[in-house]
């Protein structure tokens, strides 16, 4: 109950100074109390069982608590924390206050009550106009979010990332529902048409994955019997040992042609393709390591010839050369191979004193050649004449003072003796 004012109070005095009446009422001699109003009076009830101060008491109580109902609901639109029902409440109070059975100032209550009328409409307009805002803005966020779901749904299935878009539908549908539950209501049929949207894009996806897997399982179970073959077929080359190599090299390409799993299944198989290969390689790197401790010694070994050889490039005499390149050629090849990365090397070191054999061979046959001697006699014999005719010209030249002639006829002639250098002895 809210506490009296003070008018009350004075009316409590006023009444006790042996009066029956007040500013605001009055008591009549049954009891009957009356309130005024502009110039007149209204009864608003009757207290038969108290005295006039009682009487006029409880009335003036009657107007404290519609005092106290109108201050509340003015401190509440003073502080901004008043809903939608603030004028709902301005109207009871104004129907309150036709003819309420209560004494106090009730015009100026009522000129109260009307001001907070104008403010309560203020008030409904602007939280109207809020509403509003945020129904806009709800309906807004669901359309975004359908127009989202639809997007992601519209994506090539070739593009599509099935894990995260699926993470991402879930994440919109739970931004619906908060919407739903939290947020503004928007029209049903609004709502209702958005909701068909979202639902149609979820399921196109949905589908779509479905369908995306199913051929997935399917690819993966037809790609696993394929390589599950290869494999089979890989490990029953083990006892081949090195020589089963070419036959793994041939399932490999069979294993390329086959197709591929998802990722997991495909590295699962394809270790195990790896493994039996790895067998075969493993042996064939046994066998290299064993023949490669072998091919070093020999490696060694044609070193040490190769230094025996070395004198023959030295040699002059083409039939020492040969006979002593032949020995070294025969304990050559009985030595056998070197490792393939010194091979060229080696190689080239002997070919070097073979070659060296063979000028020395070439150079005795050009000069024994009883054909290539007439030749050499015969080119010897013009070559001779043409470079003493020439002299005679360059001297003659010069001692005309004739330059031009001078040395076209010393450049011929450096040329034939040069020739004849080259036929030799």
């Amino acid at each position: 109950m809210v506490g009296a004012p003070a008018h009350t109070r004075q009316v409590s005095r006023t009444v006790s100074e042996a009066s029956n009446e007040t500013a605001w009422g009055r008591v009549d001699d049954d009891r009957t109390v009356y309130v005024r109003e502009g110039d007149g009076e209204r009864a608003v009830g009757s207290f038969p069982d108290g005295t006039p101060e009682e009487a006029l008491a409880y009335f003036t109580r009657k107007y404290a608590d519609l005092e106290g109902q109108v201050t509340l609901l003015e401190a509440r639109i003073a502080r901004g924390t008043a809903d939608v029902s603030a004028a709902d409440s301005v109207a009871k109070l104004r129907e309150q206050l036709v003819e309420p059975a209560a004494v106090g100032d009730l015009p100026a209550l009522r000129a109260r009550i009307d001001k907070l009328g104008a403010k309560t409409a203020e008030l409904s307009e602007k939280q109207q106009a809020e509403r509003e805002a945020a129904r806009r803005e709800a309906l807004e966020k669901r359309e975004a979010i359908v127009a989202e779901a639809e997007r992601l749904a519209a994506q090539p299935e070739e593009s599509i990332r099935w894990k995260d878009t699926s993470q991402a539908f879930e994440h919109l549908f739970a931004d619906w529902q908060s919407a739903q539950r939290g947020g503004p209501q928007i029209p049903k049929a609004q709502a209702d048409a958005l909701w068909k949207r979202f639902r149609a894009a979820r399921q196109s996806f949905d589908s779509a994955r479905r369908s995306h897997f199913a051929r997935m399982d399917a690819n993966n179970k037809e790609v696993r019997q394929r390589k599950e073959r290869i494999i089979a077929a890989a490990e029953a080359l083990a006892p081949s040992g090195i020589e089963g190599i070419p036959a793994y090299r041939g399932l490999l390409d069979e294993w390329k042609a086959a197709g591929r799993a998802s990722r997991k299944l495909d590295d699962q198989l394809w270790a195990r393709f790896k493994a039996a290969g790895d067998v075969l390689y493993e042996a064939k790197a046994a066998e290299v390591a064993q023949t490669n401790e072998e091919y070093t010694a020999n490696l060694s070994a044609k070193e040490a010839l190769l230094e025996e050889a070395a004198p023959i490039l030295e040699q002059r005499d083409h039939s020492a050369a040969r006979r002593r390149l032949t020995e070294i050629q025969l304990r050559w090849d009985e030595i056998g191979r070197v490792p393939r990365e010194v091979l060229r090397e080696v190689e080239g070191r002997l070919r070097r004193i073979e070659d060296h054999v063979k000028h020395l061979e070439d150079e005795h046959w050009r000069r024994s050649n009883p054909e290539t001697k007439a030749r050499s006699e015969g080119l010897r014999g013009q070559l001779e004449a043409s470079i003493a005719e020439l002299e005679a010209q360059a001297e003659a030249a010069r001692a005309a003072g004739d330059a031009k002639a001078q040395a076209e006829a010393e450049e011929k002639l450096a040329a034939q003796q040069s020739w004849l250098a080259a036929i030799g002895d």
